[in-house]
């Protein structure tokens, strides 16, 4: 009996990333489980020089960078029955056609979310030790702070509240496990008892505001939470708390933050914003209670590998008739990133 063959796959994005999410070995196992021309990167599908292939195309791997996948792009790929994103949400990639064609669609989302919750880890540790402000005195006294400064710092005990029991969030749940923390949680779809198995407290988002010292957002970019953290909710944070937002900058009043950010009321971490980028003008850049970052607490460099990776396996697992294993279902597209 001749051997089955091989799906026909094409990458889809910015031929930047293309290099780190899939060095020489990934390659080779790409290439072992489907046909693929590794030189051909789409990123425009009314490209002539990219029709053939996306005719003839099984499978799109794609990631930043992609075109949305709307009915104009499918056209071009009316073979296509499997979408193996090498990146994290694909909100803003998959339109209704690929749903309305059945495609199956898979994420490298879990691979994405250790990184973020890697890096919130590292800033409630760091906020708890009033790092940056230290650091900052540091700079104009050149002198130790004396013991009454440093009272009420330190991460015994500390009060942390997590907003959003995503992917993100559990690995961020995980991973404050060893360390001497209270863990509250606020998620409308997480019960109590799961809540506790999480190793945090199920609260409501006013309790969680009003009891913690580090309040770190995981909560989805969808309509229910848009500018969830108003004016009013950022009023609750306890004076010199710390807002910490690796999700999107959507979820904040950015007016009222400023506002509290620049009475110096509350600290912040910030990765995300909205606007992305801040104007040069913002008084965020400046405030020395506030640690921007440019988004980085997502997979970069080396750790693109790990989406690669993740894609690869599912590749894999297409082949040999299994299912995916991180694959986005159309019903649960109203409540994740």
């Amino acid at each position: 009996m001749p051997s089955p063959q091989p799906p026909r796959a094409v990458f889809a994005m910015d031929p930047v990333h293309l290099p780190l999410l899939f060095p020489p070995p990934l390659m080779t196992r790409l290439g072992a489980a489907a046909e693929l021309d590794p030189s051909l990167v789409v990123q425009d599908f009314a490209d002539p020089l990219a029709a053939a292939a996306l005719t003839r195309a099984d499978v799109l791997i794609t990631g930043w960078g992609c075109p949305r996948l709307d009915a104009v792009a499918l056209t071009a790929a009316p073979r296509v029955r499997h979408v193996l994103h090498a990146a994290g949400s694909v909100r803003s990639l998959v339109g209704d056609a690929v749903w309305q064609r059945g495609i199956a669609v898979s994420s490298a989302v879990t691979g994405n979310a250790l990184p973020v919750a890697e890096y919130t880890l590292a800033m409630i540790l760091l906020c708890g030790k009033d790092t940056f402000d230290h650091r900052e005195r540091f700079r104009v006294s050149h002198t130790y702070p004396p013991p009454a400064r440093t009272a009420a710092t330190g991460n015994m005990g500390r009060r942390v509240g997590v907003i959003g029991a995503s992917r993100v969030g559990r690995r961020l749940l995980e991973l404050l496990r060893p360390f001497d923390f209270t863990v509250l949680l606020h998620d409308p779809y997480v019960s109590p008892s799961e809540a506790g198995a999480l190793g945090a407290e199920l609260v409501s988002l006013e309790d969680l505001l009003r009891r913690s010292d580090i309040v770190s957002l995981h909560a989805p970019d969808i309509p229910e939470t848009y500018r969830m953290l108003d004016g009013a909710r950022l009023g609750l944070i306890r004076d010199g708390g710390v807002l910490i937002n690796t999700s999107r900058g959507a979820l904040v009043d950015p007016d009222a933050l400023t506002g509290e950010l620049v009475s110096g009321r509350l600290r912040a971490v910030l990765d995300v914003t909205e606007p992305e980028p801040l104007p040069a003008t913002s008084p965020l850049y400046r405030l020395p209670n506030v640690f921007l970052t440019p988004h980085i607490a997502g997979s970069l460099g080396n750790e693109l590998e790990r989406l690669g990776r993740i894609v690869v396996e599912e590749l894999e697992r297409l082949v040999a008739g299994a299912g995916l294993e991180h694959e986005v279902r159309f019903a649960d597209m109203g409540r994740v990133a």
